[in-house]
């Protein structure tokens, strides 16, 4: 047996109890994957449910309670994200399908054109959210992404029955400076995109954040307060708004939408 003030002891020590953390880790990440899976699941329900003023940011609700709201309030459907037509024979569920996940399968996904966006691939089938109403719809909530300044930011945008007036927006996921670009995440910030306008009247997108103050959305409803010290994610998030509203995103079914074919 080596001595214990030997090299050769502390070097055996050191890699037994390497490898019995890394044997605790993993085996925890495998234990836990389920559970971290129903965890992303719920937080992107929520968003839906922010995104849509179901739920309110300062709301504390159980687990169950917000199932049992997105069920209730909510319909998720799987588009074709180039024709806006509803996606069939998919084989996939939308109350599990998260389209993020597949933009790296070649299979399920292509490649994206030149855009401003940070946008490399698009997948194939993408999911919406519906939020029923007595006879239909009320509105619909559109997963968004797009390159921040140190990272992706990903959220929601809900839009009226007009498939124009924006009902709420929600940032689940951002990597920007706390305190400047990070602001994109405040219930504050969100709430000046209530009722502003997605597009022109030439159907073109035409919402974005500017530098400065916008005026109230009835006199300014295509622009929205920019983000004090924060214009590269400002304009990120203007460039990702605009991919998403238009050609290559959900303009074809946004059209379906307002025509109530979709």
């Amino acid at each position: 047996m080596p001595k214990l003030e030997s090299t050769r002891y502390i070097v055996l020590f050191a890699s037994a109890v390497c490898v019995v953390c890394a044997l605790v880790v993993s085996v925890a990440a495998v234990g836990l994957a389920d559970r971290q899976a129903e965890n992303a699941r719920l937080y992107r329900y929520k968003n839906v449910l922010l995104a849509a003023g179901i739920v309110k940011p300062e709301d504390k609700l159980p687990d169950a309670e917000m199932m049992r709201r997105f069920e209730s309030t909510i319909e998720p459907a799987l588009i074709d994200l180039a024709s806006g037509a509803p996606a069939m024979d998919t084989g996939l569920d939308p109350l599990s399908y998260d389209p993020r996940r597949t933009r790296n399968d070649p299979q399920m996904s292509r490649a994206a054109p030149p855009n401003d966006a940070g946008i490399t691939r698009l997948p194939n089938v993408g999911v919406v959210y519906y939020v029923k109403g007595a006879t239909g719809p009320t509105q619909v909530v559109l997963p968004v992404e797009g390159a921040g300044m140190w990272g992706l930011m990903a959220g929601f945008i809900a839009l009226d029955r007009d498939g124009n007036t924006v009902r709420g927006l929600t940032f689940h996921e951002q990597k920007e400076t706390p305190g400047l670009g990070a602001e994109i995440a405040n219930p504050r910030w969100q709430a000046l995109w209530q009722g502003r306008k997605a597009y022109d009247a030439a159907w073109e997108p035409k919402l974005r954040v500017i530098k400065g103050a916008a005026g109230p959305p009835a006199q300014d409803p295509h622009r929205v307060d920019g983000l004090s010290g924060s214009t590269i994610t400002s304009n990120g998030v203007s460039r990702l708004i605009g991919f998403w509203l238009g050609k290559d995103g959900y303009a074809s079914f946004l059209e379906r939408f307002r025509k109530g074919t979709a």
